[in-house]
């Protein structure tokens, strides 16, 4: 496929707001991709490239060479160079990757160009994310969109499973979990009380619940094969070398194969939860600490063989409680009293944590979705927005960026919705980080104060509420908005959507 069929395919999705109409053009380009460049064309329609790290940012794209007179470039051809450069190391890098640079943009035309830019920077706007991409995946291989996502599910991305699609129906569905390749995560919604997050999750029926304590720790999924234990993040990213603890305690279960979900936490000598930010820490490098981590599972979705993701959760915590000793389990409260576990969400406050997960015993795993099976709570507002800007800072904040610019997620035309700014909360080690952070993730178009920056980073927001204004094209902007942390285990597609931030303000208003 050349490569200006893809460019011209992501202008047309660009320029429509219509979702089906998004799909149909999607589609028709995934129609005509060949099978060894079908997982490029997928992940790149999604404006993303297949390489984790390529070297490349918007600065070392800032001056380009003059772009060919016709586009001869193929996917497969911009696939290859951008591999070359990923594997560029040592010594002379630099030089090799800027003329690696030179030598594949001065192939591509000017629209090329400036699509390719975008790619790399992460700054293609099309409003197509994974989710349409899916759809258009459905819609090109004539396989039903529940077969599509169930399999992205399990083999941990829509890449992974685009050749399959065009197999059928049944080469979908022979995509199964392995342990040993770690899947998405299933993910909560949110809601501001206890009780309207049971009313979400029992629905008229109010039945028994599940409430969960919410750990202020690290989203893990550990994995076992005999001795052998992956434990990855909720980015998928490899972490095992990092917790032998957990590692340990993964081989001390009596069983061979399983997959759970939880979370690591450090703790201090009287068992209390330590600072978030510690076990961050910990995970995110190879230094040592003294720091105790443990693990602590609320589910379990394969076990010697059989996969358990499709079974209701009473079920699955049934094999979890008979596979992990309860010094190991997160802990809950299974109830259909909303008093019980008002009380219960009481308690786990004052031990420590951070709020509760109230979850439907009827619902199945779905991973990488944000449905009413699991509804989080916490007793402060607490958003996870993204940075789209930054300013510099005045008086003692001079020379550093300070003022962030805050934004929700909107799915339906892959941007961003401003929702407010915010220097309070961060301390001067924060400070020196993000202006290096920033300073990394600038684009074009800075005025001097306000440092345009790609949206890359998610930050943890607390607020004391929300509030109608005119000020921002989503009409809300956050009252007493302050940083709790950075969330470098989220991705921007992780961050927080406008519509969960509208159904606060609807709760506010009841």
């Amino acid at each position: 496929m050349q490569l200006s069929t893809l460019v011209a395919t992501s202008a047309a999705v660009a320029a429509t707001r219509s979702r089906k109409a998004k799909v149909a053009s999607l589609a028709s380009c995934l129609v005509q991709a060949g099978s060894d460049e079908l997982p490029v064309v997928v992940s790149y329609l999604g404006g993303a490239l297949l390489q984790r790290r390529t070297g490349l940012g918007w600065r070392s794209l800032t001056t380009l060479p003059a772009p060919a007179s016709s586009s001869t470039l193929k996917v497969q051809d911009v696939h290859e160079a951008f591999e070359r450069i990923s594997l560029l190391a040592g010594a002379g890098s630099a030089a090799a990757r800027a003329a690696a640079v030179v030598e594949l943009f001065g192939r591509a035309s000017a629209e090329e160009q400036a699509w390719l830019r975008g790619l790399v920077t992460g700054e293609v706007r099309q409003g197509a994310l994974d989710s349409l991409v899916q759809e258009a995946l459905a819609s090109a291989a004539e396989v039903s969109l529940a077969s599509v996502r169930r399999a992205a599910m399990l083999a941990g991305s829509t890449v992974a499973i685009a050749a399959r699609a065009f197999e059928g129906e049944q080469a979908l569905g022979q995509v199964g979990l392995v342990v040993g390749r770690p899947v998405l995560p299933m993910l909560a919604s949110s809601a501001p009380s206890v009780a309207e997050a049971i009313a979400k999750v029992a629905g008229p029926s109010a039945g028994a619940i599940a409430v969960d304590a919410k750990l202020d720790g690290i989203r893990i999924q550990v994995h076992r094969d005999g001795d052998d234990v992956l434990v990855a993040t909720r980015t998928l990213d490899d972490i095992t070398a990092r917790l032998p603890e957990v590692v340990a305690v993964a081989r001390s279960l009596p069983l061979q194969r399983c997959v759970l979900d939880g979370e690591a936490m450090t703790l201090d000598d009287g068992g209390r939860p330590r600072p978030f930010q510690e076990t961050a820490s910990r995970t995110a490098t190879h230094g040592d600490s003294a720091a105790r981590v443990a693990p602590y599972f609320f589910d379990v979705v394969h076990l010697d063989g059989r996969d358990l993701h499709d079974l209701p959760l009473r079920d699955r915590l049934a094999v979890l409680d008979s596979i992990v000793p309860e010094e190991h389990r997160v802990e809950r409260l299974v109830t259909d009293d909303v008093a019980a576990a008002e009380t219960f969400a009481a308690q786990t406050l004052r031990s420590g944590h951070e709020g509760v997960v109230v979850k439907s015993l009827d619902a199945t795993w779905e991973a990488g979705r944000r449905g009413s099976g699991w509804i989080k709570v916490k007793p402060v507002h607490t958003l996870d927005l993204v940075v789209i800007a930054v300013e510099w800072g005045s008086g003692r904040r001079r020379g550093w960026l300070s003022n962030i610019h805050l934004a929700a997620r909107d799915p339906d035309t892959d941007g961003w919705v401003m929702l407010g700014k915010t220097f309070k909360g961060m301390t001067d080690e924060m400070l020196r980080w993000q202006t290096e952070r920033f300073t990394e993730l600038a684009t074009e178009g800075t005025d001097g104060w306000v440092v345009p920056v790609r949206p890359a980073q998610v930050v943890e927001i607390a607020f004391d509420g929300l509030q109608r204004s005119t000020r921002y094209a989503g009409g809300l902007a956050l009252r007493f908005a302050r940083v709790v942390r950075y969330r470098d285990d989220k991705r921007p597609e992780d961050a927080d959507t406008i519509a969960t931030v509208r159904s606060l303000i609807a709760g506010e208003q009841h």
